[in-house]
Formats: structure tokens, C-alpha cells, sequence
């Protein structure tokens, strides 16, 4: 597997395009969407901070490779997500730091991000595997992540920090490369019936 390289991808009227400093006000527009900073299960910056949370992404290749996730017609930032603990000596990384505006939830916006991005790491970058974490709070995600198809691992104790200092435990999922022709399937079913 080689390291990522900056791609954009699209689909569906979806771009993802590497995030930069251009990205910054759209994501400040994005995360002001449902004001997700106060979610405490999140890392979404506040608005305030949203030029250092691009700057770290940025400062994180090549163990991450954010992207900015944009309506292809309008420029529209709706949020972001990223590769990220990414190790091509054993052919994985996982998809994370993804967070979008309310108002595009529990839309076609995150079945087309993990498709393109899925997509991109099994038959581009030739992933072995693909892995993805969330809090153990954060159930809505824990249902994202199922609907993908990716499996639970299991549950890392006392794992990271949150933003108002309690230490959360996190839910580790992954996809491995021989279950990917049924999970592009069911991604592409997804799509196709909210069409």
C-alpha cells in the first residue's frame, strides 16, 4: 500500500477536495449548523477555532489526509473528514474526524463520503483493511458506522481525552478487504433507494 496522496473525489453532486485554509469559513458556517462544538462526544472546533483545526490536519500528513466535503455545483462546505493513522507497512488506515452541518445529516452526504472514501482505499490505495473509531457515547455514530457494514472490533478502555476533560472509552470498527464487494453493494443500494 502507498501513503495517500492529495486526490479529490466526487459523486452523487459531492466533492471531497483537500481541506486548506480556504476551506475555513465554510467550516465555520458548517459546524455554526447545529452549533456542534457543544456536542461533547464530538471534536468539532468552535468557529474560533476552525483555522488551527486545519492547520493541525494539515501538520498531521502523511498520517492524515484531510479532506473538505463540498457540494459540487455550489462550493458549499458541509463539513469534514479525513484518513487518518494511516500505516502502509500493513496496508491500513481508517476514515475519521468526519463531522458534518445538521442540516445535511442523515442525508446522502455520509453514505457518499465512505463510499468515495472506501472506494479510493481498497481499489486505489490498496488497503488491507479499513478502521473507524468513535466515543462510546456517541450511538448516532456507532449506527453510522453499522450501517456501513463494518464489524465491531471492540472497545479500547480509558482511551482519549474529551474536550471537557472526562476520558471516554472508544468503539473500534473496521472493514476488511474481502468483505468490501458486499459493503460497496449495500452502500450502492443505499444511494440508489434514496434517489
Amino acid at each position: 500500500m502507498d501513503a495517500p496522496i492529495a486526490v479529490t473525489l466526487e459523486a452523487n453532486g459531492l466533492r471531497l477536495e483537500p481541506l486548506g485554509p480556504e476551506h475555513a469559513d465554510g467550516l465555520r458556517n458548517a459546524a455554526s449548523d447545529g452549533e456542534l462544538w457543544k456536542l461533547r462526544i464530538t471534536s468539532v472546533p468552535t468557529p474560533e477555532a476552525v483555522d488551527e483545526y486545519i492547520a493541525t490536519a494539515i501538520t498531521m500528513r502523511p498520517g492524515r489526509l484531510a479532506f473538505a466535503v463540498t457540494d459540487a455545483a455550489s462550493g458549499r462546505v458541509f463539513g469534514t473528514t479525513s484518513y487518518h493513522d494511516i500505516v502502509p507497512a500493513i496496508s491500513r488506515a481508517e476514515i475519521g474526524y468526519t463531522w458534518y452541518a445538521r442540516s445535511v445529516q442523515r442525508t446522502h452526504v455520509n453514505t457518499t463520503c465512505k463510499l468515495l472514501l472506501l472506494t479510493h482505499a481498497f481499489e486505489t490505495m490498496g488497503c488491507a483493511l479499513v478502521g473507524f473509531r468513535t466515543d462510546n457515547f456517541n450511538f448516532t455514530s456507532q449506527a453510522a458506522i453499522e450501517r456501513l457494514g463494518a464489524k465491531k472490533d471492540g472497545v479500547l478502555r480509558h482511551h482519549a481525552l474529551r474536550r471537557d476533560g472526562t476520558v471516554r472509552d472508544t468503539v473500534m470498527y473496521s472493514i476488511a478487504r474481502g468483505e468490501w464487494p458486499e459493503v460497496k453493494a449495500q452502500l450502492r443500494y443505499l444511494l440508489a433507494r434514496r434517489a
